[in-house]
């Protein structure tokens, strides 16, 4: 389902990585244990609720180049950043909204496979996944992923 999304920030903890060599995997799910373990979503200033994001930006090239993976929550003022921690926009614009359900976290890893094998015309800017209170059960958790597509792809 396509759907237009506002600009809104993000606070959170960062890691660079790819999807080569199975690099994504191991960043991705130690930075999930960072910010579990280290509390971070009770370190972050202005958060607007619990939700909790993890987005893709700053892609050097498309899904199989290096780019940047936030996991914070969404804050009503990007004035203020703890040291360690990171902004980053969730620009405004067309997004894809996919909906999987079942176990984490097979679901987002499937769910991924697919989109990057479908034929989407992505603007590789930001894309999102978000972690509500439909997340909360690992073992029948709903999430939503957002993927940034041109105009054109209506």
């Amino acid at each position: 389902m396509d759907t237009q999304i506002d600009s809104f920030f993000i606070v959170g903890i960062t890691k660079k990585t790819s999807n080569i060599d199975n690099a994504a995997s191991n960043d991705i799910g130690y930075l999930w244990q960072q910010f579990i373990r280290e509390n971070i979503m009770d370190l972050i200033p202005k958060k607007v609720s619990n939700d909790i994001y993890a987005v893709y930006t700053d892609y050097e090239s498309d899904h199989l180049g290096p780019y940047k993976v936030i996991i914070g929550c969404r804050v009503s003022s990007a004035d203020f950043i703890p040291d360690g921690f990171e902004c980053v926009e969730i620009r405004g614009g067309l997004y894809r909204k996919f909906s999987p359900k079942g176990e984490m976290p097979d679901i987002v890893i499937n769910e991924w496979q697919n989109i990057w094998n479908n034929k989407l015309d992505r603007t590789y800017t930001t894309d999102f996944e978000l972690y509500d209170q439909r997340a909360a059960n690992p073992e029948d958790a709903e999430i939503d992923i957002y993927v940034a597509i041109n105009s054109n792809n209506r």
